[in-house]
């Protein structure tokens, strides 16, 4: 494809860790770091000055942690994903991250086998998440406490693409999954998001988990 490489900035204090994802992305064409900083203190002002199209930060920072780096950039960087990575594959962090408007959520082991993947998920819409953090929150999804789920009045169909969404599956892979058309599932979600007085597909997980 003829175009411009995508943008990424490495917030990560482990400094060979920072080392690995630069050798990574710049054994493609298709991405360049703009940015690699040790602490969010020094990553929050040049990220908000330049945003990147993706940001790859760790969880667990010195100083400000990465949830509160993505917590106080998201909004000012509306357009830049945030791919979370973490030796940690606690649900409650999930969470947090995710609310604080992170697209992914990847385990540092897998880092090195699912990175430029997960990077290319999150620009097509998708939140790539490590298989165990995937596990963690698809057993989250089916605890049985129904009466939460049933506040929102979902029907079947608009809780199984929820199910999906919250597995971190575009919308093409909804539509093939349920067999339905691309429009189809816009129309479920916008109902989705209208029920649970929510705008984004980010939103819309957090909420219904945190129920």
């Amino acid at each position: 494809m003829n175009h411009l490489p995508r943008t990424v900035a490495l917030i990560e204090d482990n400094s060979d860790l920072r080392e690995s994802f630069r050798e990574t992305l710049g054994s493609t064409t298709q991405w360049t770091v703009v940015g690699s900083f040790a602490r969010a203190e020094t990553a929050i002002p040049a990220i908000e000055a330049a945003p990147p199209d993706v940001a790859i930060v760790d969880i667990q920072l010195p100083g400000i942690s990465g949830i509160e780096c993505v917590r106080y950039l998201k909004p000012l960087c509306p357009d830049t994903q945030f791919l979370m990575v973490t030796v940690y594959d606690n649900a409650d962090r999930v969470y947090q991250a995710l609310a604080a408007g992170a697209s992914g959520y990847l385990l540092k082991p897998d880092v090195p086998t699912r990175l430029l993947e997960a990077l290319d998920d999150v620009l097509a819409g998708g939140s790539p998440m490590s298989s165990a953090i995937a596990r963690k929150v698809v057993q989250h999804f089916q605890h049985p406490e129904k009466t939460h789920k049933e506040e929102y009045n979902l029907t079947s169909r608009e809780r199984e693409v929820l199910e999906l969404l919250i597995k971190g599956a575009l919308y093409k892979e909804i539509a093939h999954e349920l067999e339905i058309r691309i429009e189809t599932v816009r129309y479920h979600l916008n109902n989705i998001y209208r029920k649970l007085h929510v705008r984004t597909r980010t939103e819309a997980v957090v909420k219904f988990l945190q129920r």
